[in-house]
């Protein structure tokens, strides 16, 4: 059935681009590797079921050779792209958008429509593509049925592709870029420390040094200093003696320093909560603000249904199960506002656009990798990264433990990165953001268009009568496109 090859086709994909999920529950999380395994076809499985869902509702669909059907296939898609980002406190990994990072003429539109419309705008083509093949085929003799040519929707995809590309050199090109005249240098902190050491007490020491020792190399040349998630392998507010040394540290060195830290409130009527933070302190030693991530890792940073799964640890070992903070902030930083997203928020579109819109002048992201190992989930990460940028016209800066760190401009040009699992310090200039995104300022409105699209679609599918018939889902009724 076209749900069960959906299924196995979207297991197939997923079960590469998260393959990384065995070695980071494995090395990291304690499990023995079949389980791991098992865990990870688990969380290919269940988004391979997005996919089955379109393939079933593509074939039950309508007219199969109309005009119209790239389009409602592409919205059908985006919806669904929508919804596992969204369902069970979500998980938009691997759009399918993401894949186009590098084709910087492309996803500019995506200060318009966010990732999910260039996810629209590979289904359109690659649909187009394949009834292309179909017809070709059927003209040399292959096909048991001639495939009517294209002839209407084909030119109506060319000119949309042309209006999204010219779209994007324009956006491109810095004349039609407002110039904003403030910028600031920040030095990005890459200690490189192994994962399975971060949190034990014996080498504490070390990473503290560590993280010295690489500071002093760009300290002179920057107005900022960031260190990456859970810097600090102690809670910054509680340990004393070790947060005097941290601040006397930065007064002596006159540059604000933004660093991770866990943080713990005590104040609470059911006991201590956890939270993962990060902390701004001013040149002077002054902490200026604290910010808790609001938007956790299930199984990284908590384990969701723990009576269920009790047989599994969390990711981050060392301390308790965080709870998420209240929500987006905006801190005061050198020479403009800065909006700080932690780890995995940084794949949320909508929670980044929050920030921008609340004023950000320009974005930083900090994060620990070390266990995603030397596997393809660094450079998947970092993808989603150029893609906020674009969205909001805000640039980044990104310190991540073990990499890749680097600094990406609002037009999503990677500007300088690092290598993986190298100790690096790495400086480079921001220019702050300088223009309000129809993105920022609505959000995923295009998608909720895409959405309204296919229950329109849905409702005509499911009230025609007969439908829904067996054969019609097994065999569609092929009709001419003109």
């Amino acid at each position: 059935t076209a749900f069960g090859q959906g299924w196995l086709a979207g297991l197939v994909y997923f079960g590469g681009t998260l393959s990384w999920v065995i070695n980071a529950m494995h090395q990291y999380g304690k499990v023995p590797f079949p389980l791991s395994f098992l865990v990870m076809l688990l969380l290919a499985g269940y988004c391979a079921l997005f996919v089955a869902l379109f393939a079933a509702i593509l074939v039950a669909l309508p007219d199969p050779r109309g005009v119209l059907r790239p389009w409602t296939a592409a919205a059908l898609w985006v919806t669904l792209e929508w919804l596992r980002g969204h369902l069970f406190s979500g998980f938009p990994w691997a759009l399918l958008g993401y894949s186009q990072y590098h084709a910087l003429s492309v996803i500019q539109m995506a200060d318009v429509t966010g990732v999910y419309g260039v996810s629209f705008l590979l289904v359109v083509v690659n649909m187009l593509a394949a009834r292309l093949v179909d017809v070709i085929v059927s003209r040399v003799g292959l096909g048991a049925n001639p495939v009517p040519m294209p002839w209407v929707t084909v030119p109506l995809a060319t000119v949309l592709v042309a209006v999204i590309v010219d779209y994007g050199y324009w956006r491109l090109d810095p004349r039609n870029n407002p110039a904003n005249e403030h910028s600031l240098r920040i030095g990005l902190i890459q200690p490189n420390i192994d994962q399975a050491q971060k949190w034990d007490v014996v080498f504490r020491r070390e990473a503290i040094d560590r993280h010295k020792k690489l500071t002093n190399q760009v300290v002179r040349e920057v107005d900022l200093v960031v260190w990456p998630e859970a810097a600090t392998p102690f809670f910054f507010e509680v340990e004393t003696d070790y947060r005097e040394e941290l601040l006397r540290f930065v007064r002596d060195r006159g540059v604000p320093l933004l660093f991770g830290s866990p943080a713990m409130d005590s104040r609470t009527a059911g006991g201590p909560r956890l939270f993962n933070s990060a902390y701004l302190v001013s040149g002077g030693g002054v902490v200026l603000d604290r910010y808790d991530k609001v938007h956790l890792v299930p199984f990284g940073e908590y384990v969701p249904l723990k009576p269920i799964l009790f047989f599994l640890d969390k990711l981050v070992v060392g301390i308790g199960d965080f709870v998420p903070g209240s929500g987006p902030r905006v801190m005061s930083g050198p020479n403009g506002h800065l909006g700080l997203v932690i780890c995995f928020e940084v794949i949320f579109p909508d929670l980044v656009r929050q920030f921008v819109d609340r004023g950000a002048d320009y974005m930083v992201t900090i994060t620990n990798d070390a266990w995603f190992g030397r596997t393809s989930a660094p450079y998947q990460h970092f993808a989603m990264v150029v893609f906020r940028a674009v969205e909001n016209r805000v640039p980044f800066a990104r310190a991540a433990n073990t990499g890749i760190s680097g600094f990406i401009d609002a037009e999503g040009h990677i500007l300088r990165t690092t290598e993986l699992f190298v100790e690096s310090a790495l400086s480079g200039e921001v220019r702050l953001g300088g223009q309000r995104t129809f993105y920022t300022a609505y959000g995923d409105l295009f998608t909720l268009g895409c959405a309204i699209l296919t229950l329109f679609v849905a409702a005509r599918m499911w009230w025609r009568p007969g439908a829904l018939r067996k054969e019609d889902v097994r065999r569609p009724k092929v009709t001419p496109i003109e």
